[in-house]
């Protein structure tokens, strides 16, 4: 509750808002002091509450709006845990008592008026900042590490380019890395990917590195060390080889290790987490691919950036609803050591908070913060999605039907975490913003069925329903330049190809560059194809006879040595795949030197032709948010549209 209720969407920039109405409140802080607890049964022992405390958190309404109250609902029961009694539930209207006044109401719990509740009523004012932040923008730690990484950045690129004059900070492109699910092919052959740019000294070129799935056990195990890239990555290559290679059900269900699952479950469960099964897979994991216990947690992430030392991780999960199909609702989250949040509604909180109850933008209950093994989901379990259906599902009213609808929509990977946006209310202008316009899902039209209004979160791996991480590096406010997309979807692969650049078989490396749109970024693609690879060993360099057997890489059979649900590799296929993808990198050289040359051409040209900003008109206080259209959905991003 306020003194002054909120009408207009939170301010973010004089030209935008963000769809959420930013409460400021009062605490309602109630003491209950009663003679008896609904004792209707000779045999029960009543508890009085005696001087019990409680506070609860409730926005302004105006008193002329016949559209919004504020009703306190209490529900008083016995502590007879043998008889199921019926509750008494009790209704209070907040706006019949005064700030700063102290009311005291009575309650009758039973029509016969034989047990009463006394209540006193204190409204006070609370005046501090929301936990939630409101806002499209970037975080602060984030726009002060990229103000960093540009240092890196621009040093890196004045050498592998050979630029006769320092770049200046607004002529240093954003380039990014983008990955996509896959399992133990996916890590493996990112780990090479890696290795190779970091050779090539491309590496410290990069400011983002996206990924979802396989790629996060990756990502995961990197950022562990605050110093990765400026580290040589053939050794933690060779520690990753070990663990791949290894039998993974002796390491995973030896007698100790269900001892230790079990353990780490249960202080889970104390510490307030809703179990699931995904925390017993992110467990089995951590043991697949780590010799130890990992103790690292998503902020401690933030050891590696800040300096600037290395490209900053995004990690990318789905919301979505219980019982509704992914095509209905469908919400994507982003992670980063900094924030988690919903760059749909513009919502964000602390990495540490993640998993900690929120109400109304205020942090309610201080949760641990998970390890990272916790936050790590996988495709190769279930490696269909988990609700996939060609049509979708309409409830009919019979219970077989229910019955059907549940088991159709089961969804035994995905994660329950409490509702950060739990709470917060629409504008009531919401429909007539251009957010509520995008309407990427079906629900995006009821602002009262958006995530606002549950309490819980339900998290899915995102390899389920899309195999990218782009999402985050559409946003305008990162105003990414390049993006280096490395695939590792199985399969043939030929759908990514881009619809202008089809050839008879697969290259190796395609450029995607959208010229008359220069703000959307040039994506260089990497699919994971064996083509020159089968005749030379190294760029340029030929194979002779008795090597030819090592060029030949099964990467396009999705039931061949690398699919979906093989979590061990032999020596031979580790090597094959680990060589494969360094090789294409390397061999491809040359079309990434093009991309970010080009790009730091554009940025050149950009600062010359800059316009001045014009102010936004005065008074202008219209619903409006950025113009995201072009960035902000992949479907719509020329650049990225073109490939099938």
């Amino acid at each position: 509750m306020s003194a002054s209720s909120q009408k207009t969407l939170a301010t973010v920039e004089p030209n935008i808002r963000v769809p959420f109405a930013v409460p400021i409140f009062n605490s309602a802080v109630i003491s209950m002091a009663s003679t008896s607890a609904l004792s209707q049964h000779p045999i029960s022992k009543s508890s009085p509450l005696q001087n019990e405390e409680g506070k609860w958190m409730m926005q302004d309404t105006e008193q002329n709006d016949a559209d919004a109250e504020n009703i306190l609902e209490m529900t008083v029961s016995d502590d007879d845990i043998i008889r199921d009694d019926d509750h008494a539930i009790i209704l209070f209207d907040v706006a019949k008592i005064s700030l700063g006044k102290r009311v005291i109401m009575t309650f009758p719990l039973n029509p016969q008026g034989r047990e009463e509740l006394e209540v006193e009523f204190l409204l006070e004012s609370i005046q501090e900042d929301l936990d939630v932040r409101l806002g499209f923008d970037l975080c602060a730690q984030e726009n002060d590490f990229i103000c960093k990484r540009k240092k890196v950045v621009a040093a890196a690129l004045k050498e592998i380019l050979q630029l006769e004059e320092d770049l200046e900070d607004d002529e240093v492109p954003v380039v990014a890395i983008m990955t996509t699910g896959g399992g133990t092919r996916a890590l493996t052959a990112m780990y090479a990917h890696l290795l190779s740019l970091q050779e090539l000294n491309i590496l410290d070129c990069v400011s983002y590195i996206t990924g979802l799935s396989g790629t996060t056990w990756t990502m995961a195990n990197l950022y562990e060390d605050p110093d990765w890239s400026q580290k040589n990555l053939k050794e933690t290559l060779n520690d990753v080889r070990r663990h791949v290679l290894k039998n993974k059900f002796l390491a995973c269900f030896a007698p100790d290790r269900l001892k230790y699952y079990l353990k780490e479950l249960c202080q889970r469960k104390q510490e307030g987490h809703q179990i699931s099964f995904t925390d017993l897979w992110g467990l089995i994991i951590e043991s697949m691919f780590r010799d130890k216990e990992d103790s690292q947690k998503l902020a401690d992430q933030q050891q590696a950036l800040n300096r600037g030392q290395n490209p900053l991780p995004i990690y990318l999960s789905l919301n979505v609803k219980d019982k509704i199909s992914d095509q209905d609702f469908r919400e994507w989250v982003e992670f980063t050591p900094y924030e988690v949040g919903f760059p749909k509604y513009g919502a964000y909180i602390r990495a540490e908070d993640f998993g900690s109850e929120f109400f109304m933008g205020h942090l309610m209950k201080k949760i641990p913060e998970s390890r990272i093994c916790f936050l790590e989901d996988d495709e190769t379990l279930f490696p269909k999605r988990p609700n996939e259906l060609e049509t979708r599902v309409v409830r009919p009213t019979d219970s077989f039907s229910d019955i059907f609808r549940d088991v159709v929509m089961l969804r035994p990977a995905a994660s329950e975490i409490p509702n950060f946006l739990k709470g917060l209310q629409m504008n009531n202008n919401y429909l007539e913003s251009e957010f509520s316009k995008w309407k990427d899902c079906e629900l995006d039209s009821q602002p009262n069925h958006l995530t606002g209004a549950a309490d819980y979160l339900i998290l899915i791996d995102t390899a389920f329903v899309f195999a990218t991480s782009y999402p985050p590096l559409m946003r305008p406010e990162r105003k990414v330049d390049v993006i280096l997309h490395f695939n590792y979807s199985s399969g043939s692969q030929t759908g990514e190809v881009p619809d202008d650049q089809e050839t008879p078989h697969l290259k190796e490396c395609y450029i995607v560059d959208e010229k008359e749109s220069p703000e959307t970024p040039t994506v260089v693609f990497f699919p994971l194809v064996n083509d020159t690879f089968r005749e030379y060993k190294a760029p340029g360099v030929r194979r002779s006879p008795s090597e030819m057997a090592e060029g030949n890489v099964d990467v396009a059979n999705s039931c061949g040595p690398y699919y979906i649900n093989n979590l061990s590799y032999s020596e031979e296929n580790f090597d094959k795949l680990v060589n494969l993808s360094y090789y294409n990198v390397q061999n491809n050289k040359d079309l990434i030197l093009q991309a970010l040359r080009a790009a730091v051409e554009r940025k050149k040209q950009k600062k010359k032709r800059q316009p001045l900003q014009k102010p936004p008109p005065a008074g202008d206080d219209s619903v409006r948010v950025p113009n995201r259209e072009a960035p902000q959905h992949l479907p719509n991003c020329s650049a990225v549209g073109k490939m099938k």
